[in-house]
């Protein structure tokens, strides 16, 4: 009898052990990569997202645009740059401006949302909250919206007590328009039609009316909503901290389709980024360290590609790649299509922030506080910036706006140095002045100025009139000189 229970013992722990075995050689292939294919679900003819509808605004959104894809057209900047304006947030700006009516809007850790004049970086209000903040706000018919969170202590663990606030402001005073209490939320606002998208620590999903901010309709997921929601055509995408990727009818905020990262030993990953939309697909980092692009229409897996570290950061898309940074401190370049690694890029810190992409380059900042421009398409290093540490760059025609720790820069590009040169209209108001006692000619260089007699100033040549006063004609040449400009 002792022999027969031993062997059954030895059956039953063999029959475990195989089960293990079998278990972990699933778990194992159930986690690896997925390639992925340019000719299942991948729209290659996809058109480009519209611009702003609404003259006046530049960037209306975290992402850009409602796709969130990172990259902005007609814009055609480039580096280097220099800074003219600096304006001190005070504390850590996570978060990137947006732009619109002549205004960069912001805001900082500890709650304070600015308005600050693009050309100059002069404040025009601003409005403290009293609660934690990590948000870009969204800017939308003279409106700007903004989420706020609890009130601080901001490391607060997430309770079914704690609130927070979708606020709107009107853009030329900072005064409220409306507020709206939800629960906490660092999920920056989407603007679509006639309803504010935001997510909340709740793990709801919010539609509230544009106007007055009351319910359009709110969607309850499985965990809790840090990142924003996307949207492209009739359906909403939005991941969770469950891991969780969902597709909601945009209308009435139904759950079309929900999928799931990757299973693997440990702890699953979860969503901190919010998606990006391109190509009829769906593209998400998550902190399994893995970047995944699924199926806008199935929601099934297209591809999955490992970074070696957590990825929080929001992908831009730009020409059929996909750019992604990663705690493993390597930037990457991936094909849309199939998730194959293009290049990869070692910076000097881990990326959690997110990129955007300008002009053919790519920007992102390291959380060493460095902030690279890198050739979109080979990875070659352009320029870097000493400060930066999340998502740092967004841009009008005109400048080049870079989210520092506790910083925003205005940067302008910087011109080649030229030749320094006298005007013709200057030159022309000078003489008329003093006809009596200079004789000008002006060149269309100073070398072609050097080959003729007399006093040389840049690309001018002056000769003393005969008879004229010689202090007067220096006082002349001195006036010549002062309008003398590169």
């Amino acid at each position: 009898m002792k022999r027969l229970l031993l062997i059954v013992a030895a059956v039953v722990v063999l029959a475990l052990a195989g089960a293990g075995v079998a278990y972990y050689l699933h778990v194992k292939q159930q986690s690896r990569d997925v390639k992925g294919s340019s000719t299942v679900e991948f729209v290659t003819t996809e058109a480009a997202p519209p611009p702003p509808k609404e003259p006046g605004i530049t960037w209306p959104t975290y992402g850009y645009d409602a796709e969130r894809q990172r990259f902005a057209r007609n814009i055609s900047l480039g580096p280097p740059f220099e800074r003219v304006w600096t304006f001190r947030a005070q504390s850590l700006v996570e978060f990137p401006p947006v732009i619109g009516y002549g205004r960069l809007f912001f805001a900082n850790n500890g709650g304070t949302l600015f308005a600050v004049g693009a050309k100059n970086g002069k404040r025009a209000w601003k409005y403290k909250s009293h609660r934690c903040l990590a948000a870009s706000p969204a800017l939308d018919r003279h409106i700007v919206y903004e989420a706020f969170m609890n009130r601080p202590p901001c490391n607060r663990k997430p309770s079914a007590k704690l609130t927070g606030e979708v606020i709107a402001f009107k853009v030329g005073t900072g005064k409220i328009a409306w507020k709206r209490t939800i629960g906490p939320s660092e999920s920056s606002p989407l603007v679509t039609g006639a309803s504010v998208l935001v997510g909340d620590w709740n793990g709801r999903v919010w539609a509230l009316r544009r106007r007055t901010g009351k319910t359009h309709w709110v969607t309850k997921l499985h965990g809790q909503v840090k990142g924003g929601v996307a949207r492209s055509g009739n359906r909403v995408y939005v991941g969770d901290y469950s891991g969780h990727l969902y597709a909601l009818n945009a209308q009435s905020g139904k759950v079309v389709w929900e999928s799931k990262v990757q299973p693997r030993f440990g702890s699953t990953g979860n969503f901190y980024a919010t998606p990006a939309l391109a190509y009829g697909r769906v593209y998400i980092g998550a902190t399994d360290g893995k970047m995944y692009s699924f199926g806008a229409t199935s929601g099934k897996l297209r591809w999955s590609q490992s970074t070696g570290g957590f990825v929080y950061s929001s992908p831009a898309v730009w020409r059929g790649r996909i750019f992604v940074g990663s705690y493993s401190k390597r930037f990457f370049s991936m094909d849309a299509a199939t998730g194959r690694i293009l290049w990869q890029f070692r910076a000097n810190g881990p990326i959690s922030g997110s990129p955007t992409v300008l002009a053919g380059r790519v920007y992102f900042a390291t959380l060493k506080g460095r902030t690279y421009a890198l050739d979109a398409r080979t990875g070659r290093q352009l320029w870097t910036y000493p400060d930066g540490k999340y998502s740092p760059v967004v841009a009008d025609a005109d400048r080049l706006y870079l989210t520092g720790y506790a910083r925003v820069y205005g940067l302008a590009e910087r011109r080649a140095a030229g030749p320094r040169l006298v005007p013709a209209s200057v030159l022309r108001r000078i003489v008329r002045r003093n006809r009596a006692v200079i004789v000008a000619q002006r060149y269309a260089t100073p070398t072609a100025a050097s080959e003729h007699p007399g006093i040389q100033v840049c690309n001018v040549v002056l000769r003393k009139k005969h008879g004229a006063s010689a202090q007067r004609f220096w006082r002349t040449v001195k006036a010549v000189r002062s309008g003398c400009h590169r």
